[in-house]
């Protein structure tokens, strides 16, 4: 409900008439704006006392008390001065020089008199030459009052004694709206960038504020450009009195134009304004009207429509303007003629309401006419006709006023009978209420953008902390989405694609490679791949392939991601010996993508390859996801459906190449190693009377996804079976702290009803130590001859002292890479010298002597050789030629690879498959036994990749 402000009985029937009629006035114009008018209320007959005058004059009192307390702006005037002019002059300058009532509760801010101010100025400016003039011609009075209001920056009464830098405290002061948004701001961009570059930041802001302020106090570098200079230049009324600069010499883009067009206006005005205190009736009339003109218009500018802050909405009340008593002597008929006249000149409608009350005696006419004659401003001697028309000009803001109209236009005269000015009408209650500050002014006031800016930082600061959290690059400003946080706090891993120079999977990774690659780390390797990149980025020819890999560890075991460094290393290698060859016009460029510790979240990084690969079409395929889990169908069924073909380097699963197209395996399969382990088995089996064996494999976890597992389990028994071994039931270990333990599924092996002749090992290389361990100990199998099989490739185990194999094993393993097949030996020193250059502590390590130069520990894993290869394959299929291919074209064209005199044999996509035996896969079978203090490696047979014959039992002698 609307509140109550105020209440009185009307005291007659007219002070009834006019509150309501004026409160119409002020209470529609939020609807309709409906043009103000000039109200004069006077007693009718013409010779009514003092007491009749006085009730008109109660009247305009009580509508005043109405509205006092209810947010509309309101002014009370009472003229003082010696003359009407001054009287008249004083009232404008009060309007717009003095606070309004209302100033402390108002619908919006209080008014803004810009036009009013540098009138003021200029008034300022004259006063103070006129009063120092000692008979200076016109020409010098000019040039010095123009100096004077340069001293006054162009505003009137400019305070003194404020030094700059308090400016500047005042524009940052923490108590200041301004300040404490500086201060917010700050503090998030110190939490999102470097230290140097918030220092940075906050000097530029700090610059920027006091600029702000300073020129805010003491203009006017840009003068031309604020409201009030624009429309001292452009106004039509003072375009007589500047003929020499037009308005049209005034330009947002010209300084120098506009500002001879101001001062050239200026020092015309500050004449008239000097002739109005000489007592030239003529100037007195013009600066009155100037004066009333500026004020109009700064009235208008406070309503106008489309300003940013929505003025015009949150003002729904007219300013309104109290004269109690106007009279010829008070100036306040002066000001009513000095308002009509501009009104009626300008032909624009302002907001001004205003209400006076007229004396009986007086006559509300025009302003009395001016002498007809009066030195014109032509110099002396000029011609009759050039002074008529210098002095025709210089009238011409006057003569342009309706002064001899017949009536006044803009003035509403209400003459009052005296019957209804004295008729008690006291049962008549007179209300007003609370004007409503409407919707505008709660959405656009200065707490509710206080509150918007606040929140905004705060949400920002707390989506910052959000994306800091799930991106591993995620600042407020230059956020990354391609590479996220993933994991238990304190294990969090970094997976997803490295596009961001910020994002490094491998920073602070200080894992080296083996043998002649000590020294090199992980997190080198990926920087020299960023190198390359970057150099072949400004080419602008190039493909883009993704590797995809474990490249970090969820704990502080770096020795997890050494499959990914070694990989790693393949794919650099590749990616140099392309970008060095001149005759390569197709570049190589590398994306890491991370799948995570074991590659447990690799469906995480298909995605984000997914997606940076819509939006890079320079993407042509993936390299790696070599482990093979429970994710591994979607990973590649994903990455089917993107289009994008997938070179795995070590999955060895057997069900992903026949269900997926897009999936080209460099490693054999599990029914392609258990097949020639069932060679080896079959002959051991054979000089044993009922042979026995029993599968003992890993334990699938909740989240370990170890798919692995579980197709060497299979094959193994399949295997197993086809050699004619009996099989016991299936035994499980666990892992208990990432290790596993042996114990339990040992004791029941060894002291069983039936201790095996053979174990099929489906575990992974790092639980080897175990078992060997287990079974050295074990009663039972301590003394007992056993043949162990494994489908997991030992080459990566070194089987030093902690990873011996038992005195009475004999183990048999695969080896997916086989190094001594190939026939490209080059490609190792090659390698060697390539990663050599990386080498940061001075001599590096030589390669192992007395051995096959792939013996070597860099090498002996295969894992560098696998990736290198799977490289080399989809780059060929993407710079076929020596064009750069998109991602549906590699894939078509991976089909017909056919790489020969590659480290493993050649490399071939194009064969078709008959039978398990008759693969494209290299391999080898290795006899690892421990006669002596340390493990002897045997290799017992093997083939290289590409078309061989196929293995036999003549072949794998056991």
């Amino acid at each position: 409900m609307v509140r109550e402000v105020w209440r009185e009985s009307a005291d007659n029937e007219a002070a009834s008439a006019v509150f309501h009629l004026m409160q119409q006035l002020i209470d529609r114009y939020r609807v309709n704006r409906p043009v103000m008018p000039l109200v004069v209320a006077q007693a009718a007959d013409a010779a009514a006392g003092p007491e009749i005058d006085a009730r008109v004059e109660q009247l305009v009192h009580q509508v005043h008390r109405a509205n006092a307390l209810r947010r509309v702006p309101v002014r009370l005037l009472d003229g003082a001065g010696a003359t009407p002019y001054e009287a008249a002059l004083d009232m404008v300058r009060t309007l717009s020089e003095k606070p309004w009532e209302t100033r402390e509760n108002t619908q919006y801010k209080n008014f803004d008199f810009p036009r009013s101010r540098l009138l003021g100025a200029i008034e300022q400016a004259t006063a103070t030459v006129v009063e120092q003039s000692d008979g200076n011609t016109s020409e010098i009075r000019e040039e010095r009052i123009l100096e004077q209001l340069s001293r006054l920056r162009w505003r009137s009464g400019r305070p003194r004694g404020g030094t700059r830098w308090d400016a500047l405290r005042q524009s940052v002061r923490p108590e200041t709206f301004v300040g404490a948004l500086f201060i917010a701001l700050l503090s998030v961009l110190l939490g999102e960038i470097d230290w140097l570059l918030t220092a940075l930041v906050a000097a530029v802001a700090l610059i920027g504020l006091a600029v702000v302020g300073l020129a805010s106090r003491a203009a006017p570098p840009l003068l031309w450009l604020r409201r009030a200079s624009r429309w001292f230049a452009t106004t039509s009324s003072l375009a007589a009195s500047s003929t020499g600069y037009p308005s049209d010499g005034w330009s947002w883009f010209s300084p120098s134009g506009s500002w001879r067009v101001i001062r050239a206006r200026a020092a015309a005005v500050a004449e008239r304004v000097a002739d109005a205190g000489a007592g030239d009736e003529h100037a007195r009339q013009f600066h009155l009207e100037l004066r009333v003109q500026a004020l109009l218009e700064d009235l208008r500018h406070s309503y106008r429509p489309h300003s940013l802050d929505w003025r015009r909405s949150k003002r729904t009340v007219p300013p309104v303007v109290f004269l109690p008593r106007a009279t010829q002597d008070n100036g306040g008929i002066l000001l009513i003629n000095a308002i009509n006249n501009v009104r009626s000149r300008r032909s624009e409608v302002d907001p001004l309401l205003l209400l006076a009350s007229l004396p009986a005696s007086e006559i509300m006419r025009h302003t009395p006419p001016l002498p007809p004659e009066r030195p014109g401003p032509g110099a002396a001697g000029s011609s009759g006709a050039r002074a008529r028309y210098e002095r025709w000009v210089d009238d011409l803001s006057l003569g342009q006023s309706p002064a001899a109209a017949a009536t006044l236009a803009w003035v509403l005269l209400l003459p009052l009978s005296t019957a209804k000015l004295t008729h008690e009408h006291a049962h008549a209650q007179l209300v007003t209420h609370r004007v409503r500050r409407t919707w505008a002014w709660w959405v656009m006031s200065r707490a509710t953008v206080a509150m918007a800016v606040v929140g905004s930082l705060l949400g920002g600061f707390l989506w910052a902390g959000h994306w800091r959290d799930a991106y591993c690059h995620g600042p407020l400003t230059d956020r990354n989405t391609d590479a996220i946080w993933q994991g238990p706090d304190g294990d969090r891993e970094c997976v997803g694609v490295a596009t961001a120079p910020e994002v490094l999977f491998a920073q602070g990774n200080d894992l080296e490679l083996n043998g002649a690659g000590e020294g090199i780390t992980f997190e080198r390797i990926e920087q020299a791949i960023r190198k390359e990149n970057r150099a072949v980025e400004k080419d602008g020819r190039y493909v883009t392939v993704v590797y995809a890999g474990p490249l970090t560890t969820g704990g502080d075991e770096r020795e997890a991601t050494r499959k990914g460094l070694e990989e790693l290393t393949g794919v650099y290698l590749h990616q140099k010996s392309v970008n060095r060859t001149v005759r390569r016009s197709v570049k190589l460029r590398v994306l890491l993508a991370n799948g995570g510790e074991d590659m447990l979240r690799q469906l995480t990084a298909v995605r984000k390859i997914i997606k940076v690969a819509e939006q890079d079409p320079t993407v042509v395929g993936v390299v790696g996801l070599g482990r093979n889990t429970d994710e591994s169908d979607d990973a590649a069924d994903l990455l089917r459906r993107a289009g994008l073909p997938l070179v795995n380097t070590t999955n060895s699963s057997s069900d992903l190449p026949r269900q997926y197209p897009n999936y080209f395996g460099l490693a054999a399969t599990d029914e392609e190693q258990t097949y020639a382990l069932g060679l080896v088995a079959g002959q051991v089996a054979r000089k044993l009377d009922d042979p026995h064996a029993i599968v003992l494999s890993r334990r699938a976890r909740n989240r370990d996804k170890d798919r692995y597992t579980a197709e060497q389990r299979a094959a193994g028994k399949e295997m197993l079976r086809e050699a004619d071994f009996s099989l016991g039931g299936d035994m499980y270990y666990d892992l208990v702290g990432g290790e596993a333990s042996m114990n339990t599924p040992l004791t029941a092996i060894c002291q069983g009803e039936r201790i095996p002749d053979a174990l099929y090992f489906a575990g992974r290389v790092e639980d080897v130590p175990a078992l060997m361990d287990g079974l050295s100990v074990t009663t039972g199998c301590s003394d007992r001859k056993m043949t162990v099989f494994t489908g997991d490739d030992l080459s990566k185990g070194t089987f030093d002292d902690s990873t011996s194999i038992a005195a009475n094993v004999t183990l048999y393993h695969s080896s997916l890479a086989p190094l001594d097949r190939g026939k490209n030996l080059g490609f190792y020193g090659d390698a060697y010298r390539t990663l050599r250059d990386l080498n940061p502590e001075g001599e590096p390590i030589a390669l192992a002597s007395g051995l096959p130069v792939y013996e070597d520990e860099l090498f002996a894993s295969g894992q560098i050789v696998m990736s290198y290869s799977a490289t080399a394959a989809l780059y060929d299929a993407a710079a076929r030629g020596d064009r750069p291919r998109s991602a549906a074209e590699t894939w078509a064209t991976l089909h017909t690879v056919d790489l020969n005199n590659m480290p493993t044999g050649t490399i071939s996509f194009s064969r078709a498959r008959s039978s398990v035996s008759d693969n494209v896969h290299g391999l080898n079978i290795v006899k690892v036994v421990r006669p002596g203090p340390s493990a002897e490696r045997t290799l017992v047979c093997g083939k290289p990749a590409g078309v061989a014959p196929p293995l036999t039992a003549k072949d794998c002698k056991p």
